[in-house]
């Protein structure tokens, strides 16, 4: 039994170990710099609404597609908006949905990617030929499809975020399993009758735990262009909500008269999704996984 006077010595090792990762992370320029990034992005995506110039419905056609000025940092859009609002504003909804979807992503494909790990035999097998098969499928024109039949309201964009791109970590949570699985502590649980549950919990989870971290930061990136993708399309965020990809979308043809209404929103998005994946990158250093290696099929 874990004594009470083991729960402060065990935080305190966790805290030591998040630290000694920050510092390898900030130790690296690359991984500085991305960390810099998605810090600026979450601190700016929390503050907007109060350090934004103008109200982002403000419309003034007087106002269309003015150049960048000093009144309008960078310039207006087709409905004279202005673009240094929106810009700020327009990672708000896309940064909400995707914090709340990746933890649900990790956590259901991560504790099924372990259970078939530790299963193995038909069960792996076969369950692992149907996710090859989800997996072929073009993920794009299937959540059109399941928006189209719900809707695209945020709790069913979190939830099919959260889904298709939890099918994926099934591979890598499956993968670092595999690895663990055949260790000694591992068939020494299994010899002294503890259950399947408690030996994912005690023996397993703590070892992929790392691998499932920067999984789930890739997973991230990944989501925040799948979302703008959607917004893009017209099947994310409803006007006149900023957003990155609405925005895009909004101003494109209209790029050899303002190129700045949409170079903004796109500048944006890159360097946010640049910055995590270079603090994925380095993560994935600090804690020593190798992100090349190949998933057992």
């Amino acid at each position: 039994m874990t004594s009470a006077a083991t729960i402060p010595e065990q935080s305190g090792g966790r805290l030591t170990k998040l630290y000694g990762v920050l510092k390898d992370i900030m130790s690296r320029p690359s991984g500085a710099i991305g960390l810099m990034l998605v810090m600026v992005h979450v601190v700016v995506a929390v503050a907007s609404p109060w350090i934004v110039p103008f109200d982002f419905k403000r419309v003034d056609v007087d106002l269309m597609l003015m150049p960048p000025d000093g009144g309008h940092w960078f310039g207006t859009d087709q409905l004279g908006r202005d673009v240094l609002t929106r810009t700020l504003m327009g990672g708000r909804e896309a940064m909400f949905v995707t914090a709340i979807a990746t933890p649900i992503a990790v956590c259901w494909g991560g504790f099924l990617g372990i259970l078939l790990g530790l299963a193995g035999g038909r069960i792996d097998d076969g369950l692992m030929r149907v996710v090859d098969a989800f997996l072929s499928l073009p993920w794009i024109l299937v959540m059109l499809l399941v928006i189209v039949i719900f809707g695209s309201s945020m709790p069913v964009l979190i939830a099919a975020l959260g889904f298709f791109y939890g099918v994926p970590v099934i591979r890598v949570a499956r993968a670092a399993a595999h690895t663990v699985v055949a260790r000694d502590f591992v068939v020494a649980a299994r010899a002294r009758g503890h259950g399947r549950l408690a030996i994912i919990r005690v023996e397993i989870l703590p070892n992929v735990l790392d691998a499932l971290m920067v999984e789930g930061a890739m997973r991230w990136s990944w989501m925040l262009l799948a979302f703008s993708s959607l917004s893009f399309l017209g099947f994310g965020v409803s006007p006149p909500t900023p957003d990155w990809g609405l925005m895009i979308a909004d101003a494109r043809s209209l790029m050899s008269v303002g190129p700045w209404a949409v170079l903004a929103p796109i500048v944006a998005l890159s360097s946010l999704i640049v910055g995590i994946n270079l603090t994925a990158d380095a993560l994935a250093k600090a804690l020593g996984i190798d992100r090349a290696q190949k998933a057992p099929v």
